[in-house]
């Protein structure tokens, strides 16, 4: 794993995102773990770290165009993102691989105030956002309070200190449930 301290990123790393590297990064949340939505051996990788079955992922949405050419969804919810919300939208084509929400016929979106969502937003590409913590574990706010199993598996961690926040707040336009297609 390569540590990169987040004022010190460049844009040589949008070719690693693209490539599907495995990344340990901050949001305006919390870490998250994730990889180019795109690529479905990168996203098997991550349900296996973080032992994770069908269960769907979101993603970080790299523009709102990207949004707007993919999602059902009315115009004034946008003004939520960039910020600390992960909007659940029925897609109308899946955007992203098969099994980021395998079954779904949604998917939840963000769009983090974090200076790390102008990589994505520069290799264009949808990236997975989940918390860094296993289901039911408290979330890591640092490095040191990451398991280390998760650590061993990851490509790169984009370390910004640690983080104070909580996860991101939930807005589910899909119904009172989420439902399988």
């Amino acid at each position: 794993m390569k540590i990169i301290n987040l004022k010190k990123l460049n844009f040589e790393i949008v070719d690693e995102i693209l490539k599907g590297k495995i990344f340990i990064y901050p949001t305006d949340t919390i870490y998250g773990i994730g990889c180019n939505a795109l690529k479905e051996k990168s996203v098997e990788k991550i349900r296996k770290i973080k032992k994770r079955d069908r269960k769907p992922f979101s993603v970080i949405a790299p523009s709102k165009v990207w949004i707007r050419k993919n999602f059902i969804y009315k115009e004034n919810i946008l003004k939520k993102l960039p910020g600390k919300y992960t909007i659940i939208l029925k897609y109308k084509k899946c955007p992203v691989s098969k099994n980021v929400a395998p079954g779904f016929d949604s998917l939840g979106i963000r769009i983090p105030k974090n200076p790390f969502v102008k990589f994505i937003r520069k290799a264009n590409v949808p990236f997975i956002t989940t918390s860094v913590n296993f289901s039911g574990e408290k979330h890591a706010a640092e490095i040191k309070e990451m398991p280390k199993r998760v650590l061993k598996q990851v490509d790169y961690f984009i370390d910004s200190g640690k983080l104070t926040g909580n996860p991101s707040t939930i807005i589910n336009l899909k119904g009172k449930e989420i439902k399988r297609s």
